[in-house]
């Protein structure tokens, strides 16, 4: 791809842009933002293939990085926060055999987690997304974010707590929130 193979890229795209828009989606829950992120993503490598470094980390981890980066520029640039709502349904397959009752409780289950996710403060939420999510390990979500493992592991066990907080039955979204807001105080 870096010598102008179109083929390459072509085949580089098809494996890896749908695992781009899915973590682009779940940080910020936008599918419109999520797929310019992802366009925006394949036009930085074409620019700027040179910058990756096999060394330095694995292909993945290169370009989720890039992504992160996108989407936080983007975001801070237009002062843009997607509404919950956008994009809610794209992710949710149920299959056809199971009773509605379960269609509908399963759907809202999800609903609620991403919601919940989306709400996370952002340090926690990148990390709860690559490794919860997207299954990835402490080392690779560790090159994606250009921090330390030990990093990786404190945040994730503090988003895991918010977000079981912010879904215990009962517990209002603003307690959750007001506890989450002293604790960054």
């Amino acid at each position: 791809m870096q010598a102008g193979d179109e083929q390459a890229f072509t085949t580089l795209f098809r494996r890896r842009h749908h695992g781009i828009f899915r973590f682009a989606l779940q940080l910020c829950g936008s599918q419109a933002l999520a797929e310019d992120i992802t366009q925006e993503v394949f036009m930085v490598l074409i620019r700027e293939s040179h910058n990756f470094d096999p060394s330095r980390g694995s292909l993945s981890a290169f370009l989720l990085g890039v992504a992160r980066n996108q989407l936080f520029r983007r975001l801070q640039r237009e002062r843009f926060y997607a509404p919950l709502g956008d994009g809610g349904d794209q992710c949710q397959s149920v299959p056809a055999t199971e009773d509605p009752l379960n269609q509908m409780t399963r759907i809202e289950t999800i609903d609620s987690v991403r919601n919940a996710v989306l709400t996370l403060p952002d340090r926690y939420r990148e990390v709860v997304v690559l490794c919860d999510l997207e299954e990835m390990s402490y080392a690779e979500t560790a090159q994606v974010l250009n921090c330390a493992i030990g990093t990786v592991r404190s945040r994730l066990h503090r988003g895991r707590a918010l977000l079981i907080e912010k879904l215990r039955p009962g517990k209002s979204d603003q307690t959750a929130d007001v506890k989450a807001a002293r604790c960054f105080a």
